[in-house]
């Protein structure tokens, strides 16, 4: 299982991050949210960071136009798709060499055949608690739903994780399993600002049950 750790928006945790070797960071650039990076994460400093991450710039509701034009300035690899994006752009993101990962809001009512029309032109998918904000809600939604995701494409697991319910039976539980956590909220000091003790132990644990 992976671990990608998103969110991140200052220079020195993002340092200190990296040095853990997630495999995945994530960089909101999507202005409505409080973990937004641009001003403060620069390509220089991503330029510095451990190859073997792989950098994911977090969209939503944008024009593949600028989406492009930021992947190019950071040298990004994976773009994660958090809005309402068609089918279409996600095809016009891989075409350019980008991996994609396109976000689903679930909750108690969400229907997996939704999912399907995303299948031929994404890498992933990733299942995230519907809330009020494009992801960072900081809530679990139910993972019995799971169990009705009859796709094989791999998925990155968010929501509300934490170390509590990443240790918990209901997590062992989870069937198809994740190819990877996706943490924010749960792992933070403050919006934007990751626990590294935290991170560090998530990094353990997922190394251990890997």
């Amino acid at each position: 299982m992976k671990v990608k750790v998103c969110g991140m928006r200052e220079p020195e945790n993002l340092k200190q991050i990296s040095a853990l070797l997630p495999d995945y960071i994530g960089y909101i650039f999507y202005e409505g949210s409080k973990r937004y990076c641009e001003g403060t994460i620069t390509p220089g400093l991503l330029a510095e960071l451990p190859s073997s991450i792989k950098k994911v710039g977090v969209f939503v509701n944008e024009s593949t136009e600028v989406i492009l034009d930021t992947a190019r300035k950071y040298n990004l690899e994976v773009i994660q798709l958090h809005g309402r994006e068609t089918p279409r752009q996600c095809k016009e993101l891989q075409e350019a060499g980008l991996e994609i990962i396109k976000a689903f809001s679930v909750d108690d009512s969400f229907v997996f055949e939704n999912v399907l029309l995303y299948e031929r032109n994404c890498d992933f998918f990733l299942f995230d608690t519907r809330g009020n904000n494009y992801g960072g809600n900081g809530t679990v939604f139910d993972w019995e739903i799971l169990k009705g995701y009859l796709s094989d494409k791999p998925y990155f697991l968010s929501g509300g994780l934490n170390l509590e319910n990443l240790k918990s039976r209901e997590f062992e539980r989870i069937w198809p399993k994740p190819f990877a956590l996706d943490v924010n909220s749960g792992f933070e000091l403050e919006p934007g600002v990751k626990d590294v003790e935290k991170v560090k132990e998530l990094i353990k644990l997922i190394k251990e049950k890997s």
